[in-house]
């Protein structure tokens, strides 16, 4: 089961999503009640929304790109890792992800809103499990499951 702390670093997010915090909560109660993959386990990460300035001071110091970028992902284990840890654990963090409002904003429409924001957030999660897209085969894994995360929320 996942659980969620969401740190708003720039407030106009609640210009768009009213409150951040309980929406993606929401989202991940759905997902909770459908994936039973880990539903004994308690797989916590934290979601910080931001601005461009944010994510582009974090985007230069981790990934030495001095630009601002739509998500980024800091998983907290390597994916060998992580699979022994949540075998031996109850209770395992994930790491961050942080999304930049203004990547996805300029959409006027606030359904298509919340669904990049969705997409964006469920990308970023399947980055904290430990997949990544260097490779074809790798990207076509990880959209597989990323689409079948956003499938649960329809």
């Amino acid at each position: 089961m996942f659980k969620i702390n969401v740190v708003i670093e720039n407030s106009a997010w609640k210009k768009y999503i009213k409150n951040p915090s309980y929406f993606i909560k929401k989202k991940l109660t759905t997902i909770n009640r459908k994936d039973k993959k880990n539903k004994n386990k308690k797989l916590f990460f934290t979601l910080l929304l931001s601005g461009n300035s944010e994510i582009k001071k974090l985007n230069k110091k981790f990934r030495k790109k001095n630009r601002t970028t739509d998500v980024l992902s800091f998983p907290f284990y390597r994916k060998e890792d992580l699979r022994s840890k949540i075998k031996k654990n109850n209770e395992v963090y994930l790491g961050d992800i942080i999304i930049n409002l203004y990547k996805i904003k300029k959409d006027k429409n606030l359904s298509n809103f919340k669904i990049s924001f969705n997409k964006l957030w469920i990308h970023g999660l399947v980055h904290l499990l430990g997949h990544d897209h260097k490779k074809d085969r790798d990207f076509n894994k990880m959209i597989k499951i990323e689409n079948k995360l956003f499938s649960y929320l329809d």
